[in-house]
């Protein structure tokens, strides 16, 4: 069984995402023929666009070969076109991708503790009032599956006094079509600054026609009833293994250790990834696990057993430093990656089972 894969809904297999790549496939061919401003835009492409920018409620969207070349291309011509001489302001947690863009922005950056709205607003106060600003983070983060702070939306508001521009540019981890590539999506002033000056688009080849026309099929898909099914469906898993596990992912503390327990899951055949440096910094080393709806509860009650086996096989320390141990099961809280309500939610159990 596979366990850490982002196709999260299923839907790289789904029949009619299947059908509709085949029939692109029929009637396009294999590749797209060159970049997009040659050979390569097809009238694919601008229906997905088209979609796509309808699910976010943007007047535009511009698709990528990859999410990295969407992000790092979208940040760093955003800086250097329409806002030249701001900053950014970034979470410390932000994936490669932005990191790279907003290096190559060359515009000068602070960086945020992860999720910390305190420590952001600590060093907005500390910018120099005439600078536009930008706060850039994940929705959801790619690692630890945290949520991009709501709070963060309400901070062009709070800051609005400044009398300058104030940007937040939320990178969302979607997900869900089971295909590949990645876009932006945004005013018709950004998507045409990158479409003309980013060379993360301008200089490779477009996505084939096969991967549209499954990504169509797929936005049809979770666009109705058996879309919502899918999705309740998903948090419901998602849950039921966080009961399971308490968290997810799983955090192990140690290259070795979390490569050799990826490898014991999967003589037991079930392919738990081992997340490394330079992935994740060093001491955050550990298991992804993502639950889809394909997965059973009887699916999940067994990935738990074998993960306690093998942890214990492998002569793991079942207590963790990252929290106190569950009242009901004794199993290791890991309260730095739960979300507050988590946190609140676990503890009070773990008092109230000491008291």
């Amino acid at each position: 069984a596979l366990w850490c894969s982002n196709d999260y809904l299923g839907m790289s297999r789904h029949p009619e995402v299947l059908r509709a790549a085949r029939a692109a496939l029929a009637a396009h061919g294999l590749g797209a023929g060159g970049t997009r401003n040659i050979a390569g835009t097809a009238p694919l492409h601008g229906a997905l666009e088209r979609a796509l920018a309808r699910l976010h409620r943007q007047p535009r969207a511009l698709l990528f070969s990859s999410c990295f070349a969407a992000n790092d291309t979208a940040l760093a011509t955003l800086a250097r076109l329409l806002l030249p001489g701001c900053q950014f302001f970034s979470d410390a947690g932000n994936h490669a991708s932005m990191v790279q863009g907003i290096v190559r922005s060359g515009a000068p950056k602070q960086i945020f503790r992860h999720n910390d709205p305190r420590h952001l607003d600590e060093l907005l106060g500390r910018s120099p009032p005439g600078v536009p600003k930008i706060v850039a983070f994940e929705s959801v983060h790619s690692m630890d599956g945290s949520g991009g702070f709501p709070w963060v939306w309400g901070f062009g508001g709070l800051h609005k006094g400044l009398g300058v521009p104030f940007g937040v540019l939320g990178v969302h981890k979607v997900g869900a079509l089971g295909a590949v590539g990645g876009y932006i999506a945004g005013s018709a002033a950004l998507v045409d600054a990158v479409r003309s000056f980013g060379p993360g688009f301008i200089f490779t080849t477009a996505l084939p026609p096969a991967v549209l026309g499954g990504a169509l099929a797929a936005l049809r898909v979770l666009g109705g009833p058996e879309g919502g099914a899918l999705r309740r469906s998903h948090q419901r898993n998602a849950k039921h293994l966080r009961v399971l596990l308490h968290i997810v992912p799983v955090p192990v503390g140690d290259p070795l250790a979390a490569t050799r327990l990826s490898r014991a899951l999967l003589e037991r055949g079930m392919f738990v990834q081992a997340i490394n440096p330079p992935t994740v910094p060093r001491g955050g080393e550990l298991l992804c696990i993502a639950p889809t709806p394909q997965h059973s509860p009887e699916m999940m009650e067994r990935l738990a057993e074998a993960l306690s086996e093998c942890w214990g096989a492998l002569g793991l320390p079942r207590d963790s430093p990252l929290g106190p141990a569950c009242a009901s099961c004794q199993r290791p809280l890991h309260l730095s990656l739960m979300s507050a309500w988590e946190r609140q939610h676990f503890l009070q159990g773990a008092i109230a089972g000491t008291a």
